[in-house]
């Protein structure tokens, strides 16, 4: 035996390795894993530890009980309960967990399985070493039950309740000690309705938590004045998320480590208020939430942030909104640094984008390094304005790095595009080579017509030459990609075979401003 395999660290390196983390699937991932674990007995702790460090379900673990004590293959039924011998090997897998993650599995499972979980975590939590708690569509008989998975050494937790049957004296109850039961909370994410009780009990769930450890608090909720004031003058908070209320004072943000804020109102009224004589000297992204009463919140938001510098750091900017919404992009330009770019709003009642080719154009050069780009609702059929061709074909040159895209535009300047037209990165750009990186768009209701299937399908190759994937709902959008992929095959057949290449165009700003009729393509 080589004496490297005696290094503790490097036999758990090699079960990484071999052994991916996660939820115990797979026949050949169990057949390596045994087999790794069976070759050498300092493997078995390793193997186990990769295992069992991540689980999405209770099942997994519960199944580490013998058979006879459960009556279905789901343990849905409990036929007898666990010795102390059975419990105790139960607890060689339970110390192992490192994080625990459940969406919903929790509705199936039978009430008696709760109690043997409290008869598990009598002495100590059932998880002690747990790092991480996200649990979503909590029922109303497990929120007594948080409490016996975290532990002193949990720092993230992140909750949502099943809001329509939340037993809000007993989740104020709970939640009142978490703080105590994890005093080193880095984390925090919960998601509630909205009721004075949980206000008051996740305001002070904030106040009672250890200030120097929290770097991240997203609570779906209001808060208090006194706790709203304590959150916005947290100097290592890097995350937050704000509810807001009408006729709600909010303190400006000092707050100078943030890089994600994510801003949760029904108006627009009061959305920037935390902004004035705010300290946000590492803003990185910006998340808006309204649901009504939109306004020029782009043109109230530029202002404010530019006065903050916060344009040199800022690089996502997401805005979304319930309402039809015609908004001025314009005072986004000065956001140079945005490799993020998302403003959706609804096409309830009739389409409301209006963003055109000069719209697009002077985006795309304003921003280069965007990566994705979401202008408006699900593109539909009811288009008064939108993009054609020659603004799709400027944001791909000046956007070589774009990966999704999803705006209005005109499919039939796609067909009347020459096929040969084609498309060059920036220089020093990280793009693939051969074009824009672009590979998901999505077209939404935009109808193809059966005859420009072929056309489309070959200039949008030609534009964006990594497209992988459409998103429609017109199923002529389907024939448009199968064209694509067998395009692709073709040409790459052809390649090899007498080593040809794709012929590639060299465009310009000139070429980029004169209409596609005019153009010259090489």
């Amino acid at each position: 035996m080589h004496t490297c395999l005696k290094v503790d660290e490097i036999l758990r390196l090699i079960a990484y390795e071999l052994v991916p983390p996660g939820i115990i699937i797979g026949a050949e991932r169990r057949a390596t894993a045994v087999a790794l674990a069976c070759c050498r007995q300092g493997f078995e702790d390793p193997v186990l530890d990769v295992l069992w460090e991540s689980q999405h379900r209770l099942i997994p673990l519960l199944k580490t009980l013998p058979e006879d004590v459960w009556n279905e293959r789901e343990c849905t039924h409990l036929r007898r309960p666990p010795t102390t011998l059975e419990l105790t090997r139960f607890q060689k897998y339970t110390r192992r967990m490192r994080e625990f993650r459940d969406i919903g599995s929790l509705h199936g499972l039978p009430p008696e399985m709760f109690l043997v979980l409290q008869r598990l975590a009598f002495s100590e939590p059932l998880l002690p070493n747990l790092k991480t708690f996200r649990l979503w569509s909590i029922i109303a008989e497990f929120v007594p039950l948080i409490l016996l998975f975290v532990s002193p050494r949990t720092t993230s937790i992140d909750i949502g309740f099943d809001t329509f049957n939340l037993p809000k004296p007993l989740f104020a109850s709970t939640i009142a000690i978490l703080p105590t039961r994890c005093p080193s909370l880095q984390h925090i994410g919960l998601q509630l309705p909205r009721d004075p009780m949980v206000t008051a009990t996740v305001s002070e769930f904030l106040l009672t938590t250890n200030r120097n450890t929290l770097r991240s608090f997203y609570a779906d909720s209001p808060l208090t004045k006194e706790a709203r004031e304590v959150i916005s003058k947290l100097p290592d908070l890097r995350r937050l998320m704000v509810v807001t209320e009408k006729d709600t004072s909010l303190p400006s943000l000092v707050l100078p480590s943030l890089t994600h804020l994510v801003i949760k109102g029904d108006h627009d009224g009061g959305l920037l208020q935390m902004f004035h004589g705010a300290t946000l000297k590492k803003l990185e992204s910006v998340s808006f939430f309204v649901s009504e009463q939109i306004g020029d919140l782009l043109g109230a938001f530029g202002r404010v942030a530019l006065a903050l510098s916060v344009q040199n750091t800022l690089s996502e900017f997401c805005l979304y909104t319930a309402c039809s919404w015609n908004p001025t992009y314009s005072s986004l330009l000065p956001f140079t640094q945005l490799t993020c770019l998302f403003i959706e709003s609804s096409c309830d009642g009739g389409c409301s984008s209006r963003v055109d080719d000069d719209i697009i154009i002077n985006l795309a050069r304003s921003m280069p390094k965007l990566e994705m780009v979401v202008l408006g609702d699900e593109p539909c059929s009811r288009i008064p304005t939108g993009v054609t061709a020659r603004g799709l074909v400027a944001l791909a040159h000046h956007c070589p790095n774009l990966s999704l895209l999803r705006v209005h535009f005109h499919v039939a300047t796609l067909s009347a595009l020459p096929p040969t037209v084609g498309v060059t990165s920036n220089p020093g750009s990280t793009a693939l080579a051969g074009g824009c990186a672009l590979a998901d768009l999505e077209v939404g209701d935009i109808p193809m017509p059966k005859q420009s299937v072929l056309m489309v399908a070959v200039t949008l190759v030609r534009i964006f030459p990594h497209i992988e994937g459409i998103d429609y709902t017109d199923e002529g959008w389907g024939e448009v990609m199968d064209a694509i992929n067998h395009s692709r095959q073709i040409i790459g057949y052809s390649s090899k075979e007498h080593h040809l290449t794709k012929p590639q165009s060299n465009l310009n700003d000139a070429s980029l401003g004169a209409t596609p009729g005019s153009a010259t393509w090489s």
